[in-house]
């Protein structure tokens, strides 16, 4: 029975002073390294959120810009298209006058063609009405009435 008294002592003496402790160590270590680790990823988290934040904010610039952009272009497309269409509607206008001119032209030389034309006709039927030719004078009056 002493023997296992010695054996239990010399046990306990290496358990309590040199596994334990290393054991111990190795613990702590480990421990010392996962808090460690979280920190890191910790600091990584915040990291990536503040460059995840730094993103959503250069892409909300870049579209804010790409939206302004395009509203420029959308303005300077528009203005362009209305002088563009005031410039034809000035050649329309103007095509249309000489046009309108070209018809009052067309109109009075037209009318003042039917007053020969009603003059002859009428010394043609006069003729063939009554045989006599009749006189200038006389066709006047009658195309007047």
């Amino acid at each position: 029975m002493v023997w296992m008294l010695i054996i239990f002592g010399i046990l306990f003496f290496l358990f309590s002073k040199v596994f334990v402790p290393k054991l111990g160590g190795t613990i702590e270590a480990r421990e010392d390294r996962i808090s460690g680790d979280i920190a890191a990823a910790r600091k990584m988290k915040e990291e990536s959120e503040a460059q995840a934040a730094a993103v959503a904010q250069e892409v909300a610039q870049a579209r804010a810009q790409a939206q302004k952009l395009a509203g420029d272009a959308k303005a300077k497309a528009k203005g362009e298209s209305a002088v563009r269409q005031a410039e034809e509607e000035a050649k329309l206008a103007k095509s249309l006058a000489a046009a309108e001119v070209r018809i009052f032209e067309a109109r009075d030389k037209a009318l003042s063609q039917v007053a020969g034309i009603a003059s002859d006709t009428a010394e043609a039927i006069v003729a063939k009405l009554t045989g006599k030719a009749a006189s200038a004078a006389e066709l006047k009056a009658a195309a007047k009435a």
